[in-house]
Parts: C-alpha cells; structure tokens; sequence
C-alpha cells in the first residue's frame, strides 16, 4: 500500500541475498582466524617464547574469537529479521483477504435480502391479476427465486468456509509471529549473557596481563 515500499522491495531479495553472502564470509573468515590462533596460541605457550608475542597472539585470538561471535550472531539475527518480515507480510495478506471475504458475505446478504424484496412485490403485484394467471407466475416466479436462493445460499457458504479458513490462517501466523518474538526475546537475553561473559573475559585477560 506504501509507493515507496513498492519500490524497495523490488530491490529487498537482492540486498537480502548480498547480506547474507556477506556475513557468512565473515564468520568464516572469523572461524579462520579462531583456528588459526588457537594454534599459535598453543605453540607459543609450549615453546614459552618472548611475553610480548605471546601477549600479541592473545591479543589477537580473543579479536578474533569476538569477531567470531559478532558475526555469528548477526547472521542468525538477520535471519530472524528476514523470516519476521515475512510473516508480517503474510499477516497483512492475510488481513486484506479476511476483509474482502467480509465485504463478499455482506454484498451475498443484501442481494438476498433484494431478491427477497422483490419476490415479496411479485407476490403482491400478482394477487391482483387472475388467478390461472397469478397461479403460473407465482410458480415461475417461485421457481426461479428457490434457484436463486439456493445459489446465494451455496455462495454464502462459500464465502463463509473461505473466511473461517482465512480466519484460522491469520490466527496461526500470530501465534507464529508471537512465538518467534519470544523467541528472538530468549535469543536476545543469551547474547548480553554472552556479551558480559566476553567482557568479563577481557577484564580477566587485562589484570593477567
């Protein structure tokens, strides 16, 4: 409904897919240095050389291992982020389709309330006539009006499945929508747990040092 939007969005799959590319780059690249470091750190503490490379391949394995857990997390956030907005989109589908069927089942109603009306002025327009005459439209008529009552009937039917079923859609991509903020919360609380641990650990490698 936003122009602007429209515009993005013609764009969004693309900066989505470059993103991702981007960030698994990097926490590859962060798992190298990990690994990397890890092993010249263990080297050097065998070897016990100089305390000032030591310190420098400490000093670099923790960057590294911090990259590491930046670029973890950012990649599973922003996956979070993609499926969110996802979901946010097929609600708001979701919505505009229970709306159109609401105004389907009301348009359904008044027409069967006009044909009704009208069968009523039928009625009244052929008392006043003959009664062999009265007798055959009022059956032609009758006739015609039980048709198209049953067609409004099965319609209205239609349109009646059609909103339950995109009313229980709608109710389930909440619960999914709810679910996955709970979700993202729990994630959120385990990355400023992992934040204070990672700050606590450099704390700890400062007074050692």
């Amino acid at each position: 409904m936003i122009p602007l939007w429209n515009k993005i969005a013609i764009y969004w799959n693309k900066a989505f897919l470059t993103i991702i590319v981007l960030l698994i780059v990097l926490f590859l690249d962060a798992i190298r240095e990990v690994k990397k470091y890890s092993a010249a750190h263990a080297t050097e503490k065998v070897a016990s050389v100089h305390q000032n490379a030591f310190d420098h391949i400490q000093m670099k394995l923790f960057r590294s291992q911090r990259n590491l857990y930046i670029s973890g997390f950012s990649l599973f956030l922003w996956l979070v982020l993609r499926r969110t907005i996802t979901l946010i989109t097929q609600l708001a589908k979701e919505m505009g389709i229970q709306v159109a069927l609401e105004l389907q089942v009301a348009n359904t109603s008044e027409a069967a309330k006009k044909y009704l009306q009208e069968n009523e002025i039928l009625q009244q327009a052929l008392n006043e006539k003959g009664k062999y005459k009265r007798e055959q439209a009022l059956e032609a008529s009758n006739k015609k009006l039980r048709q198209e009552v049953e067609y409004l009937t099965d319609e209205l039917k239609r349109a009646s499945n059609a909103l339950s079923k995109a009313t229980n859609e709608v109710i389930a991509v909440k619960k999914q929508s709810e679910g996955l903020k709970r979700e993202y919360d729990r994630l959120m609380k385990d990355h400023e747990r992992l934040q204070d641990l990672l700050d606590e650990d450099e704390e700890e490698d400062k007074k050692d040092q």
